[in-house]
This record gives C-alpha cells, sequence and structure tokens, in this order.
C-alpha cells in the first residue's frame, strides 16, 4: 500500500462509497446520516482534480426518502450517472423496503432531480455500461423472493427485467457486473445468510447474456466491486471476516480457478467495505469506509498492484 487517508468524517455516520475518474478529475460519492439506519440518508458528492485535495461538489437528497449506496458510472452519451438506494424508512433503525434512483450530471455539481427506477423491494444495487447499454442485479431489499435478477436499459432511466432469475441459490444480495474485452461478462454476486451459506459466487456469461455458469467461491464477500487491470488481471473488493471481525479487503479473482486470494487487508474494523475501484497511471485507487478509528468516516488507499 502505499498510503491511505481519510477524506471525509463530518457527519455521525458516512459509509457506502464509489468512485469515478471522469472528466479529468476523481469523483468520490458516499451516505451521509445520522447512523448505518437512519431515515435522513443523502448522498454526497466529492471532487478532486489530483485525489489529495476534495471539495464537495453536491449533496443528493428526496424528501421522505433514505438515499444510499451511491454508485458512479459514465453514460454513452459522455454523462455522469448516479444510481443509488432509496429507502421510505420512517424512522431511524426501523426496516424499510429498498428501490433504486438514479441522477445524472454534466459536471457533478448540478445533477438532474433523482428519479425513481425500481420500487422498493427490488434493489438494483449497481450498473456497468456495455456496448451503449446499462446492466446490473436487482435483489430483494428486504420484501418479495430472494432471487436476483438481471436488468437492462437503453438510456439508464428504464430498465427492463432480462433474466428474472439471474441467480436464486441462498439469498443473493448486492452484485456487480463487469465486461471483458472481449465481451464476456463476470458477475460478483454476495450472499447472506448463515456462515454455511452465505460464500460469494462468481457467474460468467456471453452475449446476448441469457444464459450463465456460476461457480462458488468459498468465501464471504459483502459490498462487492470489481476491475479488470491493463494486463488483464481481475482485482475484487469488498468486506471479508477475519477471525470474526469486519475488514475491507482487496484481493484477486482468478476467473479461471473460481478463486479469490487477499493481496492486502485496508486499515479498516467495525463497520466497513462498499469500495470503490479506479485503475489511473500505475495505481489502484480505492474508497471505502470504516469505523476503525471511532467515527464511521470515508477512507482513499492507493495500491501498487504487482504484475
Amino acid at each position: 500500500m502505499i498510503e491511505v487517508k481519510k477524506i471525509a468524517d463530518d457527519a455521525p455516520h458516512s459509509a457506502f462509497t464509489d468512485l469515478i475518474h471522469w472528466k479529468g478529475q476523481f469523483i468520490c460519492a458516499f451516505r451521509q446520516g445520522r447512523g448505518h439506519v437512519s431515515a435522513d440518508g443523502r448522498v454526497i458528492v466529492l471532487i478532486s482534480p489530483d485525489g489529495e485535495t476534495w471539495t464537495k461538489a453536491a449533496e443528493l437528497k428526496s424528501p421522505g426518502l433514505d438515499l444510499r449506496d451511491a454508485s458512479l458510472s459514465e453514460t454513452p452519451d459522455g454523462k455522469l450517472m448516479l444510481i443509488g438506494g432509496a429507502s421510505p424508512r420512517e424512522a431511524d433503525g426501523k426496516s424499510a423496503p429498498t428501490g433504486s434512483f438514479v441522477a445524472f450530471s454534466g459536471d457533478a455539481r448540478v445533477w438532474t432531480t433523482p428519479q425513481i427506477v425500481a420500487e422498493p423491494g427490488r434493489w438494483l444495487w449497481r450498473v456497468t455500461w456495455h456496448d451503449g447499454r446499462a446492466y446490473g442485479v436487482s435483489y430483494a431489499a428486504p420484501t418479495n423472493h430472494p432471487v436476483a435478477s438481471l436488468m437492462v436499459s437503453d438510456d439508464g432511466r428504464k430498465f427492463t427485467e432480462a433474466v428474472p432469475r439471474l441467480f436464486d441459490k441462498g439469498y443473493p444480495t448486492e452484485a456487480v457486473i463487469r465486461f471483458a474485452g472481449d465481451g464476456t461478462a463476470y458477475c460478483l454476486q454476495r450472499r447472506d445468510g448463515k456462515p454455511e451459506a452465505n460464500s460469494a459466487y462468481l457467474g460468467v456469461s456471453k452475449a446476448p447474456y441469457a444464459e450463465w455458469e456460476w461457480n462458488d467461491l468459498g468465501l464471504f464477500f459483502g459490498g462487492p466491486n470489481l476491475l479488470q487491470l491493463p494486463d488483464g488481471q481481475w482485482i475484487a473488493a469488498g468486506r471479508i471476516m477475519h477471525d470474526g471481525a469486519a475488514k475491507t479487503d482487496v484481493a484477486l479473482l482468478d476467473v479461471e480457478s473460481n478463486t479469490l486470494t487477499s493481496l492486502l487487508t485496508l486499515p479498516s474494523g467495525g463497520d466497513t467495505s462498499y469500495p470503490g475501484l479506479v485503475w489511473r497511471d500505475g495505481v489502484l485507487w480505492v474508497s471505502y469506509y470504516s469505523s476503525h478509528e471511532g467515527k464511521t468516516s470515508i477512507y482513499l488507499a492507493k495500491v501498487r498492484i504487482a504484475p
């Protein structure tokens, strides 16, 4: 690891990050609120020209909704897209079904009004653009049947269910889809539940992405993210359990042997995970959140990966 530093801690609880390098600047989005589950969730957008100095560019909120888990991507027409969870939470600590909202920006500062694209009960957690279409996985959150579905959109505003039963082993939750240079799709799928049934799975598919092959990775992996490096290596990041304690980990994902091998456990603990990943100038930039220093805060790590 080259370095790690705290970049945001000005709220009681700051968490659930994503990171992108877009139009010559780093952009980090995350949730702020009174707690991990609170009714006042809002999305904060920070920008930085160099990854060192960060300024607040925007704050997204919606009356009556807890906004959370922001994910960033670039649309085919060059806009910045933010998709996140939206829960009609009536009180702090109270469970509520989660849906998804989207917002778009041309400068990371001025955003369109958050628009619901998945009704509460099905959470479309993250999307990836490929050949002009947005692909993502929706899951029960926390109502409806525990099955993951493949969702596809041509504009990022209206999604259709392309594969209704994408994955249904155990209790699938958050998932990330990424595409290799040859168009092969890889899906890193989290599962919740008892320790003997909560290991993550890797899904693989070729266009048109209607049929998927799934393999058990053998360990729990929460808040998953995935990135392919220029040399072809796949880097995964997420929450692992180490001797009963939660940690945010950077791992090598071997898509041939279906194995996750830890490369680096980031300074983390307690309430932690949800990393954002950017590869730039030979360095892996990782945003994440953690409460290992007391207050739940946002951190940025710079990591060098051996070829």
